[in-house]
């Protein structure tokens, strides 16, 4: 195999991580959805984290190993799937934090409140379905889709 070949492999490996990451973190917060009890809530919420380390990961592997492809195909900054994709890369990554960052204190109310009676108060249901939250959760995921969509298709190219 040649550079080029190591350097598609390894950014598709980046791509299925962060998608794949989306689509873990996507299901533990399904599954706190569902839960009845804070302890439950809280240890879906928690599991998140995994998912996290694979997007972080994923997202650092495809956009360090898309630039160096970009220059190393010679493929021009200026494409028009190569522009939306790099937008859609940054929105997914900021909204995904902003809802995880949202995600996070509400793992805490429902450690809290599984430290003491385990019993979910009306706050805690509330803030599970805030629809700001999965707005930008749900949204980053659907970003990603449409990212791999870009570079699988490359209109304009």
């Amino acid at each position: 195999m040649d550079l080029t070949q190591w350097l598609v492999a390894l950014h598709v490996t980046g791509a299925f991580l962060f998608l794949g990451g989306g689509v873990l973190a996507a299901a533990f917060n399904i599954a706190a959805l569902r839960s009845e009890r804070p302890s439950e809530i809280a240890l879906f919420y928690g599991l998140t984290r995994i998912a996290v380390v694979m997007i972080a990961f994923g997202a650092l592997l495809t956009i360090v190993l898309g630039f160096w492809l970009v220059s190393d195909r010679d493929y021009s900054f200026s494409e028009l799937w190569l522009v939306l994709s790099l937008i859609l890369w940054v929105l997914a990554v900021w909204a995904g934090q902003m809802g995880g960052m949202r995600d996070r204190k509400t793992r805490e109310l429902a450690e809290e409140l599984a430290a003491g009676s385990n019993e979910a108060t009306p706050e805690l249901r509330a803030r599970m379905r805030d629809p700001r939250t999965l707005a930008l959760s749900y949204g980053s995921g659907l970003m990603l889709v449409a990212i791999l969509a870009l570079m699988v298709w490359r209109p304009g190219s």
